[in-house]
C-alpha cells in the first residue's frame, strides 16, 4: 500500500466541490430558452380521466403549451417497461400492466401525471397548471396486498385477473416437505417488512434539449445508469435513435436504487423539448418524490422453519406477497424473486428450501429497488426466524446460528447460490468481542434494577453484489448483461483519464478509482481524473447499483490497465534498450530491474503520442479498453449485535451499543467504506424504528411530507463501533466484494432482535415506534 494506493484511508477529491457548493446538478444547469414543467398529477387513487380542459391555462402569461395524456400517446411514445421476465410455476409469463409516461384514460395512484404545463418559469407553470381543469371519474381503490387479492378487489389491469402480477417459486417442495415431516421442532413466524420511501438528498430532475438541425437529443438527468436509461429510451419508448440520444449525469445527489430506473418525468421532458421547439426542465419538489420515487420493500411473509433434535436447521418454507404498486418498474421483478429468494438459506447450511412469491398489482406508487434490493428483505425474515427459533428453543442465539453456520467452501445452497468464501465465524466472535456479549446478563440485570429493559440482537446477514455474470442473469430473465467497461486514457504529458462505465453519486469513485491506478503506477491521485456519466464521452457501461462498482467497475478498470501498462512496458524497453521482461513499475516510473535505467512515465506517454521511435509494428497513442464480465456472484457477509434499553413507561427505545464486523474482501479506502457502511446502517436504524410509507383503505398516501414520514436523525442513532474480517474474494481480481449495501441489510433484524429481547415478547413489527413498542409491552 502507497500514501495514495489501495488499503490507503485518502480523503475524498471530490468533496472539495461538494461542500464548497460547487457541485453540478441538474438543476443547476441552465440553458438559452429554457422552458419549465410541471406536472398534473391525480389526486385519486383509482380514476378514469373523462376530460382536460387546458383553455384557462393556456392564456395565462408564460404559458408555452399544456400537453396530455393522449398527446403522447398519440405521438406514439413507448409505454414503461419492466426489464425483468419472470415466469411463474404454471408456465405462464408475469402479467404487465400498460404503464404511459402520462395517463391518456385511467390513473392507478395518486401521482401519476395526466398532464404537463410547460411555462417560462416554474412559478409560472405551477401557477398555470392550478388552472387546468381535470374530470375524473373515481374508481373503487386498493391499497393493501390482502385486499388485493381478495375475489372481488378492484382490478388495476386488464391483463392480470385478480391482480396478481405472477406466482412464482423456487427450490425443492419435496425435499423440503420431507424434511419438515421429520422435524422435531418448527419455529412459524409472521413478516411484515414495511413499505419505505427512498428519500435521496437530490430530487428527481430531468432537462431536455432537442436540437431540430441534426434531429439530436440531450438529456441531463439524475440517473445512476445513463447508458441504460439511454439504450430503453431509444429501443423502447421510441424517444430517438441511439446514436441521436446523448444523456448526461452530472453530479447526483444520492439514489440508493431509486434513480436506477427511467421515470415518466425523463420521457415527457425529451418529447415536451421536440413538441415546443424549446429546452425543457423539471425538477421535482419533495412532496413529488414522495408520490413518484420508486418505494422499497414491502412485504408480507409466512415462513416455517424446521430443526432436527440437536438444532440443526433442515428445512425452510417461506411464502410472501410482494406488494409491486400500480405498475411494474424497471427491474421491480426480480426484487421479491431473484434477489431475495436465492438469498434465503443465509449463513446457514439449510438442505432445503421452498419458497413462493406472488407479486400484487395495488392503487400504490410503484415499487422497486431501494438500497439492498430484496438481499434486506431475505436478511431480515431469516434472523428474525433465528431469533424466534432460539427463544423456542431455549437456546443461546448467538451459538444456534453458530452451530448451523456454513463453514465448507464453495458451497451450493438450495436456491441458486453458489457462496464462494467466508468465514461467518470471525465476524460473529469480533462482534460478540466487540459488546461484550458474555458480560451482556449482568448489565441487563443492572438495568431492571434502574427500570429499564435492556436486550441484545444479533443479526448475520449475507449478500449476493456485483450482480453478475450476464449468462446467468440471463438465463434468470434479464433483459440486460450485467458487465462493466472501461477506457484507461494516458495523455502525451503522462495525466490519466479513466472512462468508466459505473457512475458515481456518493459512493467516492473519484477518490477510489484513482486509488488503484496509484497503486498500480506510483502516481499521485492528483495526476488522475475520474470520467463518467456521459454516454457521448465513455463507451456503453451499465451503472452502479447492487455495491457493483469496485468489484466490477473497478475490475474493468484494472483490465484496461493491465492492457495499457503492457504497451507502456514495451515502449519503456525499446527506449531503454532492455528486455519487456525486465521493466517494472515504480513511483512513476519504469525501471530496469537490478540497474539504475530508468524512464518516467511521461517520457513513455510522450513518445507513445510522437511515435518517432516506437517498436516495429506498434500502433501510436497509449489508450486501452477492457469489458469485464465476473464469473459469480460477490458475497459480502457479516454480524451486527445491537444493545438498547427500552423505557417501559413510553416506549421509547435508546442504544447502548452497536457493533458491526463485516468481511467485505479487500478494502480500496477503509475510510470510505466506514461511510458507506454508517449510512447503510442509518437507513437500516430508520427502517427498524422510524420509516413507513403508509396508505389509507382508499389509497391516499398519508405519509407524503417530513411532517409524517420519519427519517432517522443523528440523535436517533448511536455512535458505531466498526471492525472489518476479511476473506478475500475468489471471482475477481481485486478480492473485493463491496460494501454499499451491508449496514442497510443486517441493521434492521439487530434492532427488532433487541427490542422483543428487551420486552420479552416476540410479536413487533417495524416501524418499533414508542406507541407500538408500548402497547406490545402492555398488551394482554
Amino acid at each position: 500500500m502507497g500514501v495514495e494506493g489501495i488499503g490507503a484511508r485518502v480523503v475524498r477529491k471530490e468533496d472539495k466541490r461538494f461542500i464548497t457548493g460547487k457541485g453540478r446538478y441538474v438543476d443547476d444547469i441552465k440553458m438559452v430558452g429554457m422552458t419549465h414543467a410541471h406536472f398534473i398529477r391525480s389526486p385519486h387513487a383509482h380514476a378514469k380521466v373523462k376530460g382536460i380542459d387546458s383553455s384557462a391555462a393556456l392564456k395565462m402569461p408564460g404559458v408555452v403549451a399544456v400537453l396530455t395524456g393522449r398527446e403522447i400517446v398519440d405521438d406514439k411514445v413507448g409505454n414503461l417497461i419492466c426489464g425483468w421476465a419472470i415466469t411463474s410455476k404454471d408456465g405462464s409469463p408475469m402479467k404487465m400492466g400498460a404503464w404511459p409516461a402520462m395517463a391518456p384514460e385511467t390513473v392507478r395512484f395518486v401521482g401519476q401525471a395526466v398532464a404537463v404545463v410547460i411555462a417560462e418559469s416554474k412559478n409560472l407553470a405551477r401557477d398555470a397548471a392550478e388552472a387546468v381543469v381535470v374530470n375524473y371519474e373515481e374508481l373503487p381503490a386498493v391499497a393493501d396486498v390482502q385486499a388485493a387479492i381478495k375475489s372481488g378487489a378492484p382490478q388495476l389491469h386488464p391483463e392480470a385477473p385478480g391482480n396478481q402480477v405472477y406466482d412464482w417459486v423456487i427450490g425443492d417442495e419435496g425435499a423440503t416437505d420431507a424434511a419438515f415431516a421429520k422435524a422435531a421442532n418448527v419455529v412459524k413466524l409472521d413478516v411484515t417488512n414495511n413499505r419505505l420511501a427512498p428519500n435521496a438528498m437530490e430530487p428527481r430532475a430531468a432537462l431536455a434539449d432537442y436540437d431540430a438541425a441534426e434531429e439530436h437529443f440531450t438529456l441531463y438527468t439524475t440517473s445512476q445508469n445513463p447508458h441504460v436509461a439511454r439504450l430503453v429510451l431509444s429501443a423502447f419508448y421510441n424517444i430517438a435513435p441511439e446514436h441521436k440520444l446523448r444523456v448526461i449525469a452530472p453530479d447526483v445527489g444520492g439514489g440508493f436504487g431509486s434513480k436506477i430506473f427511467i421515470y415518466p418525468e425523463e420521457m415527457v421532458a425529451l418529447w415536451a423539448s421536440k413538441k415546443v421547439g424549446r429546452p425543457v426542465k423539471w425538477t421535482g419538489d419533495r412532496t413529488e418524490a414522495f408520490l413518484t420515487d420508486a418505494h422499497g420493500r414491502d412485504h408480507v411473509t409466512h415462513a416455517e422453519m424446521a430443526f432436527d433434535a440437536n438444532n440443526k436447521i433442515t428445512g425452510l418454507k417461506v411464502k410472501t406477497y410482494a406488494n409491486f404498486g400500480a405498475y411494474m418498474s424497471l427491474f421491480s421483478s426480480s426484487v421479491p424473486t431473484y434477489l431475495y429468494a436465492t438469498l434465503l438459506s443465509g449463513q446457514y447450511n439449510i438442505p432445503a428450501i421452498h419458497a413462493e412469491v406472488i407479486g400484487v398489482y395495488t392503487n400504490t406508487t410503484p415499487v422497486d429497488a431501494y438500497r439492498g434490493a430484496g438481499r434486506p428483505e431475505a436478511s431480515y425474515l431469516i434472523e428474525r426466524l433465528m431469533e424466534t427459533a432460539a427463544r423456542q428453543l431455549k437456546v443461546d442465539p448467538a451459538q444456534l446460528r453458530r452451530s448451523n453456520f456454513i463453514t465448507q467452501f464453495p458451497h451450493q445452497t438450495p436456491v441458486i447460490m453458489a457462496y464462494d468464501t467466508g468465514d461467518f465465524n470471525a465476524s460473529l466472535d469480533a462482534a460478540m468481542k466487540a459488546i461484550d456479549y458474555a458480560g451482556f446478563p449482568a448489565r441487563k440485570a443492572q438495568a431492571k434494577a434502574q427500570g429499564k429493559l435492556r436486550g441484545i440482537g444479533v443479526s448475520c446477514y449475507i449478500e449476493a453484489c456485483g450482480i453478475a455474470p450476464s449468462k446467468a442473469v440471463g438465463s434468470l430473465g434479464a433483459g440486460v448483461g450485467l458487465w462493466e467497461s472501461a477506457e484507461v486514457r494516458v495523455n502525451p504529458v503522462g495525466t490519466i483519464e479513466i472512462l468508466t462505465g459505473s457512475h458515481s453519486h456518493g459512493q467516492g469513485h473519484e477518490t477510489t478509482f484513482c486509488q488503484l491506478v496509484a497503486e498500480r503506477l506510483g502516481v499521485p491521485i492528483s495526476q488522475v481524473s475520474i470520467v463518467h456519466g456521459d454516454t457521448d464521452k465513455v463507451q456503453f457501461g451499465m451503472g452502479t447499483y447492487g455495491s457493483r462498482s469496485a468489484a466490477v467497475g473497478l475490475t474493468a478498470i484494472l483490465k484496461a490497465m493491465e492492457k495499457m501498462e503492457s504497451k507502456a512496458k514495451k515502449i519503456a524497453a525499446h527506449a531503454l534498450e532492455a528486455s519487456e521482461a525486465d521493466i517494472v513499475i515504480e513511483n512513476g516510473e519504469f525501471k530496469v530491474t537490478g540497474t539504475d535505467k530508468a524512464i518516467a512515465l511521461p517520457m513513455v506517454a510522450l513518445a507513445a503520442y510522437t511515435a518517432h521511435n516506437l517498436p516495429d509494428g506498434m500502433e501510436p497513442g497509449l489508450k486501452e479498453s477492457a469489458f469485464y464480465d465476473p464469473t459469480n456472484f460477490t458475497f459480502p457477509a457479516g454480524t451486527y449485535i445491537c444493545e438498547l434499553e427500552v423505557d417501559p413507561g413510553t416506549g421509547k427505545t435508546s442504544f447502548v451499543n452497536f457493533v458491526a464486523a463485516d468481511d467485505f474482501g479487500r478494502l480500496i479506502n477503509p475510510m470510505i467504506v466506514e461511510g458507506q457502511v454508517h449510512g447503510g446502517l442509518v437507513q437500516g436504524i430508520g427502517q427498524a424504528l422510524l420509516e413507513h410509507a403508509i396508505y389509507d383503505a382508499n389509497g391516499q398516501p398519508v405519509t407524503a411530507s417530513f411532517m409524517d414520514y420519519a427519517m432517522p436523525r443523528a440523535d436517533d442513532v448511536p455512535s458505531f463501533n466498526l471492525s472489518h474480517t476479511t476473506t478475500l474474494c475468489p471471482g475477481n481480481p481485486l478480492g473485493i466484494k463491496g460494501c454499499g449495501e451491508a449496514g442497510a441489510i443486517g441493521a434492521s433484524a439487530a434492532v427488532i432482535n433487541a427490542i422483543t429481547d428487551a420486552i420479552g415478547k416476540n410479536n413487533l413489527e417495524m416501524p418499533a415506534t414508542p406507541d407500538r413498542v408500548w402497547r406490545t409491552i402492555h398488551a394482554a
